[in-house]
């Protein structure tokens, strides 16, 4: 049994712990400690009120220990965060229907990343005749589950207490197995208060551990194998991949021992070395000039993982039938249930290889090694951070790239959340934890949680986490700075502030470029403006210390250099910078405009 972090702190260790399983919740709490989950997120709510004294007054508020947030979604945020450092399930608890929906916007994205994630709910009596008068009512429904089970993985709700152990050890089964999703296990309210008259069965978790992740069949396997070999030119696109450095050294030999060009995009983690002299041109949120004329040159595409394979297709070769063979390894389509559409386009692929990709690489070096093996390549030197010279102008994100490196040295960063325009060929990414990917489903909000989620699961590594959020992503949730102020988690927020939903005002522009009306237009209703909010004020209110609004590089480098301290020290910190609104704006491409061009 493990428990990383022990006790965050000494006024949340209870005091007369109770080591007798007595109540129904007694069951689901022990059920979790024999998972080894080590934390679980939550909100108080009354219909867990049972489950919440068994986490306390059973358990001693330890294995798992309790995160208090201040809402739902912040919990589940945070759980998403966490899977995506580890690949682990953390625990949230949610608070009946209200607290359910509540969480169901970061619950989206978490399903939409495939992530796992164990989440324990209520519902009020089921036995009508045992319910308290009003609220019992509201917050008890029929078939609760129902709320999100179109982006969930798996849902259960028990119905007597012999039956929770099953049910719990079922769902982290589910949701530990690739591929991963969250899943959710609703505690009736009076099952939970019920007292334990006889032993409950517990079962031994060891004996129901999920499957290995599955590889593709000998013949499948040979076949990609006999199409690599024959190709002159083959393009990987490296996605969805584990975060070990073992896979991290199996994806680059296979691109060397291939001799191909690999594309890696933004919606998913670090998976090779950005600056590899085979990866052509940037990790992207749209497809790049460099992306379309790789994918173009190549023989043979081998898709990896990849998120939305078809849709890349069409960026690159608009209707145009493809000439070319493709490979896709991967086992997404296992959670394709038809009500939403992150199926995203269907692809024209030729060699299906519906195993993890992981394990599809493995099997493919063993059947590439003949010959012999090619010298690894070599990655440029960085150089270092231009020096601080202030100047006259608006700030931008190179300003704050350069900024942060100068400070964090050669300490290994994890950023857990990037704004749209980060200047990634200043900062590559050459290792797995570097660059953790987006939140799955594109709901603004997001960032704080994940950030606190990552550097919660790093707390006690030598890496440092990042989050650059945006000032409107990061003024959804900017209350959930506030657990990672009470239990001194270390993250350093950033915040891009450029005063608008920019991204947001290019699609308006598009718009009216594209309806012959005024583009100037395009910031109305738009910027988060007159007046801007001050986040760092914002960011004290909830007990992390703060720097900015930040507008000179002399006042950015002093700005970083605190932050930086701070998170080293083991506390958060957020600074606000004021970035101009337009920087960043020859990154997109035109990003608004070709959303709204045919394909091709």
């Amino acid at each position: 049994m493990t428990n990383p972090s022990q006790i965050f702190n000494k006024r949340d260790r209870p005091a007369n712990i109770d080591p007798n399983i007595g109540w129904g919740s007694d069951v689901a709490a022990e059920m979790l400690r024999r998972l080894d989950i080590p934390y679980i997120a939550l909100n108080p709510g009354a219909s867990y009120r049972g489950f919440h004294d068994s986490l306390v007054n059973y358990l001693g508020n330890t294995a798992p220990e309790m995160l208090m947030c201040l809402h739902e979604e912040h919990a589940v945020a945070i759980a998403h965060g966490y899977a995506k450092a580890t690949g682990r399930p953390m625990a949230v608890a949610l608070h009946s229907n209200v607290g359910l929906m509540h969480g169901s916007m970061a619950i989206f994205n978490a399903w939409c990343d495939r992530q796992p994630m164990l989440m324990m709910g209520a519902t009020g009596p089921v036995d009508a005749a045992l319910r308290r008068p009003w609220i019992d009512w509201l917050h008890t429904a029929q078939d609760q589950g129902a709320l999100i089970r179109n982006f969930i993985k798996w849902d259960d709700q028990p119905g007597s207490v012999e039956a929770m152990p099953e049910s719990i050890l079922r769902a982290w089964q589910q949701t530990a197995t690739a591929p991963s999703g969250p899943v959710y296990v609703c505690m009736d309210a009076a099952l939970q208060e019920a007292q334990v008259t006889s032993e409950i069965a517990l079962p031994e978790v060891t004996r129901y551990a999920p499957p290995p992740p599955p590889t593709a069949s000998a013949e499948m396997l040979g076949r990609a194998a006999d199409a690599l070999k024959k190709a002159r030119r083959p393009l990987f696109l490296m996605g969805r991949s584990d975060h070990s450095p073992e896979g991290w050294t199996r994806r680059v030999a296979l691109i060397e021992r291939c001799g191909g060009q690999v594309l890696t995009d933004l919606k998913t983690r670090a998976v090779v070395p950005t600056d590899h002299p085979s990866h052509a041109g940037q990790p992207f949120n749209k497809l790049t000039a460099e992306g379309r004329a790789a994918l173009r040159d190549a023989d043979l595409i081998v898709s990896l993982g990849w998120v939305d394979l078809g849709g890349v297709l069409r960026q690159a070769f608009g209707a145009v039938e493809i000439g070319v063979p493709i490979i896709h390894a991967g086992q997404d389509l296992h959670l394709h249930n038809g009500w939403g559409k992150e199926t995203f386009q269907l692809p024209p692929v030729d060699i299906h290889l519906l195993a993890d990709p992981d394990t599809v690489i493995g099997g493919l070096l063993n059947l590439l090694a003949e010959g012999e093996e090619p010298a690894p390549a070599a990655l440029p030197v960085l150089p270092a951070p231009p020096a601080l010279e202030d100047r006259d102008g608006p700030l931008n994100l190179e300003d704050v790239a350069h900024a942060l490196r100068r400070e964090t040295g050669d300490d290994p960063v994890s950023f857990a959340s990037l704004c749209r325009g980060w200047p990634t060929q200043l900062w590559p990414f050459r290792g797995p934890l570097d660059y953790l990917g987006k939140d799955g489903g594109g709901g603004v909000g997001s960032g704080p949680g994940l950030t606190i989620g990552a550097a919660l699961a790093l707390r006690d590594s030598e890496r440092l986490t990042v989050g650059v959020l945006g000032d409107g992503d990061t003024l959804f949730s900017v209350n959930a700075l506030w657990t990672a102020a009470r239990y001194d988690i270390p993250a350093l927020f950033i915040i891009a502030n450029n005063r608008s939903y920019y991204n947001d005002e290019l699609h308006q522009e598009g718009v009216a470029r594209t309806r012959g009306r005024d583009p100037a237009n395009r910031w109305i209703g738009q910027t988060i403006d007159g007046p801007a909010p001050d986040i760092a004020h914002l960011a004290r209110a909830q007990g992390v210390d703060a720097a900015g609004p930040v507008t000179t590089l002399s006042a950015l480098g002093q700005a970083m250099a605190d932050g930086v301290a701070a998170i080293r020290a083991g506390r958060p910190f957020l600074i606000d910078v004021h970035i101009d609104p337009g920087h960043g704006r020859e990154l997109t491409e035109s990003m608004a405009e070709r959303s709204l061009a045919k394909p091709g």
